[in-house]
């Protein structure tokens, strides 16, 4: 039997990536996508890399959602703000994965501070699960609705686990991290225009990214966490990826070797994160669900270096990945997608 899928939001790069994954699978249908300034155009006039690859034309959102077509799960690929408003009205039936940061504060004062806007549906933030794979694979197995983590949190907290988890760090971290220019979504702005961006380098955002809270919510949850944690993010020159270098300080001093044994204990059951010799790269992680995560120790100086792709384990993929939980099938299931080299 099929998983019958729609998803909220097909025309953004997240939602392009969800049909790029799920398009491929032959135990899915997509029921609906919608877009609203596209409704009844072919998905491949929209994304012209599933061109003559399907016959799924874009919908409007409906306006009653007792009329929504009868599905096992719904994809919100939606900007910030507006699954605070369709959440709410989904059947109780239908599961929930929500890309946006609508659902992944607890505090409704920091989501407040950080997204700008009140929380309107504070009542039911308590039964999303947060979805980092990897750390929180047990709850996301019985949950219905999931919270998708913000692509910097996805890079950070996958580098910064294990760490906290075996409770070997002492005193600051300081997250260095680069991201390329589709994280700041499908339109057009002063600083993702191509020839602002192409040649340019800059920080954004320093100290107030709203990742951070997240983040450090989601280290409490993973050990005893009461650190300093600092967070300044970086516009790469590039259209994909996100490279995290990952400062820390240890209790004692480590080895190369001890903290690779202590990564490759904590990830042995998951696929899709690689610890690699050295420093990963961006290229060998672009279109695939995989992180890869490197070391530089000295003493008791360690840094951490994290990479994804900002659309599939920064978001589309780890959402197909949390969805396969949720459903009891393959965590790996429609995800083995390979990069390309060069």
């Amino acid at each position: 039997m099929k998983l019958r899928i729609g998803i909220f939001g097909g025309s953004g790069y997240g939602g392009a990536e969800l049909l790029r994954i799920l398009l491929a699978r032959a135990d899915v249908e997509i029921a609906f996508v919608t877009a609203n300034e596209h409704a009844g155009k072919f998905v491949g006039e929209v994304h012209r890399n599933l061109y003559g690859l399907t016959a799924l034309r874009f919908v409007a959102a409906p306006e009653e959602f007792e009329s929504l077509p009868d599905v096992d799960c719904v994809f919100l690929a939606l900007p910030h703000g507006q699954a605070l408003e369709i959440a709410p009205c989904l059947p109780s039936s239908v599961k929930v994965i929500d890309l946006s940061g609508d659902f992944r504060l607890n505090d409704a004062r920091e989501f407040l501070e950080h997204y700008g806007r009140e929380h309107t549906a504070i009542e039911l933030q308590g039964e999303f699960v947060y979805g980092l794979t990897e750390t929180n694979r047990g709850e996301i197995k019985r949950a219905r609705l999931i919270s998708n983590p913000g692509c910097f949190a996805t890079a950070t907290l996958l580098g910064l686990a294990p760490l906290v988890a075996r409770g070997v760090l002492s005193g600051r971290v300081i997250v260095d991290a680069k991201t390329g220019s589709s994280g700041s979504g499908a339109k057009a702005s002063a600083n993702t225009h191509h020839p602002q961006r192409m040649n340019s380098f800059y920080a954004y955002k320093p100290f107030t990214h709203q990742h951070v809270p997240e983040i450090e919510q989601e280290l409490r949850s993973v050990g005893e966490w009461a650190g300093e944690f600092v967070l300044m993010t970086h516009s790469l020159p590039v259209a994909r990826g996100i490279f995290a270098s990952i400062y820390c300080e240890t209790k004692d001093e480590l080895t190369t070797e001890a903290v690779r044994a202590l990564y490759e204990e904590y990830y042995r059951e998951s696929f899709f994160v690689r610890i690699v010799q050295g420093s990963p790269d961006i290229n060998w992680v672009k279109t695939t669900n995989f992180c890869d995560l490197g070391f530089a120790v000295r003493g008791r100086s360690l840094v951490v270096f994290s990479a994804i792709d900002n659309l599939v384990k920064g978001a589309a993929g780890q959402a197909v990945q949390n969805m396969n939980l949720m459903f009891g099938l393959d965590e790996r299931a429609g995800l083995m997608l390979f990069g390309s080299n060069p």
